[in-house]
Parts: C-alpha cells; sequence; structure tokens
C-alpha cells in the first residue's frame, strides 16, 4: 500500500495513473471512491486509503454511485462482458458444450442464454455452438494429422456425439471426408 502522503496528493490531482491502485474512503459519508472521482475533494482529515474495493468494503463503506468503484481497473468488472466471453470461451475449450446445452453454459456463467449469445455476436463473431463446433473440428484436424487413430475414436475424442455428426460438420467445412485428409499425408 502507498503511503498517506502520496495517496493524498494523488487524490487532489484526481491522477488516472492511480486508478484502481488505492481507493479513498471518506468517514463523513461511509462512501469510497477511486481517485480519478468527480466529486467535490472532501476534507484531508476526513480521508483513509485501502489497497482494494474490498478492504474498504470490510472496513464498513459503500461504493461511490458516481465513479463506481468496484469497477476500478484490474477488476474483473472493470474488463465488463469481455470477462463472461473469456469464461465462456474457457469452458467451451474444456467441453462444456460437447456434453452440456448453451443454457447450461449460461447457468454456470450467471447469465441468460439470450444474453451470453449476444456477447459472443458482439465479442466472438459466432455464437457459442459455432464457437464449440468450430473447436471440435480443430481438434479433429489435430488428431487427424498427428495420430493414426480409427475415425471413429477421433469424433469421439473431438467432442462430437457421433461419427455421422462428425462426417457432416467435417465436409461442411472442408469439402471432403475427413478420411480424406488423412489419405493426403
Amino acid at each position: 500500500m502507498l503511503d498517506f502522503e502520496t495517496c493524498n496528493a494523488a487524490r487532489l490531482r484526481r491522477d488516472p495513473a492511480f486508478d484502481g491502485k488505492f481507493f479513498t474512503a471518506v468517514r463523513t459519508t461511509g462512501i469510497y471512491c477511486r481517485p480519478v472521482c468527480l466529486v467535490k475533494h472532501p476534507l484531508t482529515k476526513n480521508v483513509s486509503y485501502y489497497p482494494t474495493a474490498a478492504a474498504a468494503e470490510r472496513a464498513g463503506y459503500r461504493p461511490c454511485l458516481r465513479c463506481r468503484p468496484e469497477t476500478a481497473p484490474f477488476c474483473a468488472a472493470w474488463n465488463g462482458t469481455r470477462t463472461t466471453v473469456a469464461r465462456a470461451m474457457k469452458l467451451i475449450e474444456a467441453g462444456a458444450l460437447d456434453t452440456g446445452t448453451v443454457g447450461d453454459l449460461a447457468d454456470r456463467l450467471g447469465v441468460g442464454t439470450r444474453h451470453l449469445s449476444r456477447l459472443f455476436a458482439d465479442h466472438v463473431g459466432a455464437s457459442p455452438l459455432q464457437t464449440a463446433q468450430t473447436l471440435r473440428i480443430g481438434r479433429a484436424k489435430r488428431l487427424l494429422d498427428e495420430t493414426a487413430l480409427p475415425i471413429t475414436d477421433i469424433a469421439f475424442r473431438a467432442g462430437f456425439g457421433s461419427v455421422r455428426q462428425f462426417n457432416a460438420a467435417f465436409r461442411k467445412l472442408y469439402g471432403r471426408p475427413p478420411s480424406s485428409i488423412r489419405k493426403a499425408r
């Protein structure tokens, strides 16, 4: 944690370089703010500084409604919807949509199915199912190139529910069956 004088000088300057590095709590109002908050500066004798928003809240302060300190840089909320999409991508890569539904994935993330679909359209440019399908085909292509496994085993290891589904997805993307890719090696 920075010393009181450094924090106080940064708060009085509203220095953006310190945003997210400390939080200003005001004893008289019971509110904590970011150092860049545009509210009228409180008297120095009424402020204390905390290294995190969680520490200020644990001390009994409420977040400012103007500067929203709980969304300060370097916290998950600051990244906003990108955080949700990144978490969803990790779950999809781990096979969440190989066995579950988009609704199950949305529930795990704490959002609605339609909202998750909108987030994917905005940030990824494809639906969660399309993203999962692309990852499955990528896994299958790697297995075809790097192993001598039978096509059936590759289909299931890549996350497809059936060989027919695997062949159809592969043919749609590459315009040929998976066996022809292996023959070309």
